[in-house]
């Protein structure tokens, strides 16, 4: 099972989701079993690392996002995820206006499996410090919901 993570620039929500993410799948024993990526919708930061607050933020958490570099949705992606998961209404419409005719890779907003079926993740990219924290807990809450999806799928595909 392969999941990417979608934000505007990959610096900040969609990178943390994956970190975040990551370190769940390494504590249950389950990083071998599934794909993990994030990515953006636009070109800005292709190449260039998660924004130094996301990554203090993550630190404080004991999560390294060090290693990550922003890169661009692809058409590809479509064939190569299983799941595409949005951060906000906005990224979803895009992802959704580059998907493929014969695409049929479910497109959702993340929060959804915090229990907030409408709900972004808010941007902090233009806020303090504290927007990081707060995407932190949102991510986290979500991340554990996904989990349970995907543990519940890895079940059946056993």
């Amino acid at each position: 099972m392969r999941v990417l993570f979608v934000c505007l620039g990959n610096i900040c929500r969609s990178p943390t989701a994956e970190g975040v993410f990551r370190r769940l799948l390494d504590e249950r024993g389950l990083a071998h079993r599934v794909g993990v990526d994030s990515c953006g919708i636009g070109p800005w930061h292709v190449g260039k690392a998660a924004d130094p607050r996301a990554r203090e933020a993550a630190a404080r958490r004991g999560i390294d996002l060090s290693a990550l570099r922003a890169r661009q949705l692809d058409v590809d992606d479509f064939d190569c995820f299983d799941l595409l998961l949005a951060m906000d209404h906005d990224n979803l419409a895009a992802i959704e206006a580059r998907r493929p005719p014969q695409s049929q890779v479910p497109a959702r907003l993340f929060l959804e499996y915090a229990g907030y079926p409408d709900r972004a993740v808010p941007d902090p990219y233009y806020g303090g410090d504290r927007g990081f924290d707060k995407v932190l807990d949102l991510v986290e809450a979500a991340s554990l919901g996904l989990l349970e999806e995907v543990e519940t799928r890895l079940e059946s595909e056993s």
